[in-house]
Parts: C-alpha cells; structure tokens; sequence
C-alpha cells in the first residue's frame, strides 16, 4: 500500500480511500446553543463584518469624489473672479478709449491737407446760418442777429442787451454736418433761436408791462425792433443761465473743451452698447471765451446751457442700434441715420426740414497743444485692450474646461451614490435553521 492510499473495511468490503497530498482545510466544528441549534451570533458577526467593510469602502470612495468636485469648484471660483475682474479692467478701458476718441475726434481736421480752405469754408458757413437766423426778421433772434452784424462787439454795450451772450444756434458748433442737423432737429427751431441771458435782469430788460400786466411794446426788444424796421409780433423763448442747475460732476481730465465726465450705458452684461458714440453735450464745441465763468458763479456753457438742452443726450451711429440700446436710454437719444428718441417712450418719427443748425467747427483753433501725446496714448490704451482681451478668452475657455470637467465629476458623483444605497439599506437574512425559500 502506498503512502497516499489507506484501506478501510466498510461492510466487510476494504474501500480504497484517496489521500490529497495537500494539507486538508480545518474548521472550527460550529457551535450549538442549549437546544441544539447552531449559535446565529457567528453568522450575524460575519454579516456586521461584511457590511462594515463596504460602508468604509462607500465611505472613502464618496470623500475622494467630493474632494475632487471641490476642488474644481474652487477652480471655477478662481476663474470667475478673474473674469470678473479683466472685464472690469476692459470696461475701463474702453471708456478712456472713447473720451480719448471723442477729444481727438475734434481735431483731426487740422492736421488734413487743406485744412485752411476748410476754415475759411467754415466761416462762410457761420455765415450761412446768421442769413438763415435773419430770415426770422419778425424773431427776436433775427433782431438780435441783425444788429450784431450792422454793430459788432459793440452790440453788448447797448444797455437792452448787455446781459445778452447770444442766440443757442451760435453758441456752439459742431464737426459734423449731419450731426449739427440731427441735434438742431432734436432741440426745435423755436429753442435754436432762443436768446440766452446770464442773469434774471435781463429777461426784465427784454421786456416790460404796463399797469394792466400786458406787453409794453415801447421798450425792450419791441422798441428795439421797430427801431430797425423789424416788428417783434411772436412769442420767443429766453434761456436765464443764472436760473438754471449746473452740472456738478467731474469733468474729463486734460479735456482743452472741459467735456463732462458722465457715467457710460451699460448693458446687463457690463458692456457698453454697440453703435454708442457719446453724449451730445460733449459733441458740442464751445469758443474758450464761454468755457469758463459765462456765469456769475464761474460756471462755462457746457455744464449749464447745453447741459440744459441735452442733458445725457446720447449718440448712436444706426436707428437699429439706438433701439437694441432702448434699456439704457434715460433722457433720448439719436442716431446718425436720423432717428429721434425724445424721451422714454416718446419717438420722432418722419422727416423735417431744419433751417436753423450750427455751425461747423473752424478746427485749427481748436487745435490743443498735446494733440500728438493724446493720439500717442489712445495707441497705448488700445494696446493694453487688446491684451486684456486675450486674457479674457484664455481664461474663459479655461473656465468653460472646468465646468465640464465638474459636470462629468457631478455624474459620476450621483451614478456613485445610486450604485452604493443598497449598502445603507440593511439586507434580510434567513434565520438559522429557516429554509430559504428555493428558487423556482
């Protein structure tokens, strides 16, 4: 007999039994409680062991799971905060960008070949519109007008019109031809034509009243008119600066036209709106005589007269793009193709003829002495756009990266914790020495 054969007699028969050379697996024979049954504790302890292993396992894999979502979350975070900040940089630079456009807008004429002609061209352009002014002969602008070109300067030394600086047409001009007549077609014939005083004595000046409070028709610019052949009969209006409230902002700094410094439209998403050109008050050129101390409180044209008349006026180049801008429009706007916004909600539609606008600017004298410095830094400020741009998709795209990437995380994330439920939903167990019921 070999050494892995053994015999045994089983019924009197020797049964040949196999021997595994390999070491036999031993086990603890189970124990039985007082009634004979097997203990239930063993089985429950090696169930506890089970399901506390897959709950750390659950555990651990849900931590590096949110570990890794917070973590992009924060890159999300980081990113967004960049963005917000390079957009407000480029916003800020873009409105430095259009102030410096606006201010150099005003003097590149100079600069063109012929700009002399141009000048001259421009005189007789002034002139063109004191003919059309005179046309009103029975205005009290047309008087006014009348005896500044019989008289000259000397005008003002008339006591009646000492307080008088001029009619609102030629008080201001303008670069731009279609843009002298879109603003002038906005104000009204009635209001271009308007006499504009610095004080309230001289609308008293102007005219006076009998006993029965009407019109006395022998002084002021009634008798001043009948004087010269022309009969004032209509009513005419008469700005008072000294009546009015002046701009108190900021103005834009190293500005030789001391333009207002007024808050730019934004759109919700901080941008300014496509086509926005400017404000109409700082479209207007003022002679440096009226720039400062027009007023007795020191104050100029700008941030009084014109101030008055346009307000925050703005200035688009199409219709369309003034409309697509309707929510940022506080107080009208215009366009170069001739649309009109009087005010919210109010719209001038049509065509009308303008016979009074202003004049266009003379552009040499005008010209300021850092002109080449100016357009020198406009080139700078483009330049550092440009960059903040670049800066501004890379980091876009970096965020867009980071939001995929979170929302891949995100699914994987709630695949995770619909696959490991079951793991917190305690399993039934048959009781032992229970049949489990068999599978059909």
């Amino acid at each position: 007999m070999t050494g892995d054969q053994r015999r045994m007699s089983i019924d009197g028969e020797n049964v040949q039994l196999p021997i595994s050379p390999k070491a036999l697996a031993v086990h603890d024979p189970p124990k039985f409680n007082q009634g004979g049954q097997i203990n239930s504790s063993v089985f429950a302890g090696d169930r506890d062991t089970m399901q506390n292993g897959a709950a750390e396992a659950v555990i651990c894999n849900s931590k590096k799971l949110q570990d890794a979502m917070q973590e992009i979350g924060l890159k999300i975070k980081h990113h967004e905060d960049n963005i917000k900040f390079l957009k407000a940089q480029k916003n800020i630079l873009d409105d430095s960008i259009l102030d410096t456009q606006v201010a150099l807008g005003r003097y590149q004429s100079a600069s063109e070949p012929g700009s002399e002609n141009k000048e001259s061209s421009n005189r007789r352009n002034e002139e063109e519109i004191i003919e059309r002014i005179l046309k009103h002969d029975k205005s009290a602008a047309g008087i006014y007008c009348q005896l500044k070109t019989h008289h000259g300067p000397q005008v003002t030394h008339l006591p009646l019109l000492k307080d008088v600086m001029g009619i609102v047409a030629l008080l201001g001009k303008v670069d731009d031809d279609n843009l002298s007549r879109l603003l002038s077609d906005y104000l009204g014939l009635e209001t271009m034509l308007a006499v504009v005083c610095k004080t309230p004595d001289g609308i008293k000046a102007l005219e006076t009243y009998d006993k029965e409070g009407f019109i006395n028709k022998s002084s002021g610019l009634y008798a001043l008119g009948a004087s010269i052949g022309r009969a004032l009969d209509a009513r005419f209006l008469v700005i008072c600066l000294g009546n009015l409230r002046p701009y108190e902002g900021a103005f834009i700094a190293d500005d030789p036209q001391r333009r207002l410094a007024l808050m730019k439209p934004r759109l919700p998403n901080g941008e300014t709106p496509p086509g926005f050109l400017g404000f109409a008050v700082n479209m207007i050129n003022i002679d440096s005589a009226n720039l400062y101390c027009a007023t007795s409180t020191g104050h100029g044209l700008r941030e009084t007269l014109f101030y008055k008349l346009f307000s925050r006026l703005q200035v688009y180049k199409t219709r369309t793009e003034m409309l697509q801008a309707l929510t940022v429009i506080t107080h009208g706007a215009i366009s170069l193709d001739g649309g009109i916004i009087k005010s919210n909600g109010v719209f001038a539609l049509g065509n009308s003829e303008v016979e009074v606008k202003f004049p266009k600017s003379s552009g040499r004298s005008n010209l300021p002495e850092n002109y080449f410095d100016t357009e020198s830094r406009l080139k700078e400020l483009k330049w550092k756009r440009d960059r903040f741009l670049e800066d501004l998709h890379r980091e876009q795209t970096l965020l867009d990266h980071a939001k995929f990437n979170f929302e891949i995380k995100k699914q994987e994330f709630v695949k995770f914790l619909a696959h490991s439920s079951s793991f917190a939903t305690p399993q039934k167990f048959p009781a032992v020495g229970e049949r489990s019921t068999p599978i059909s």
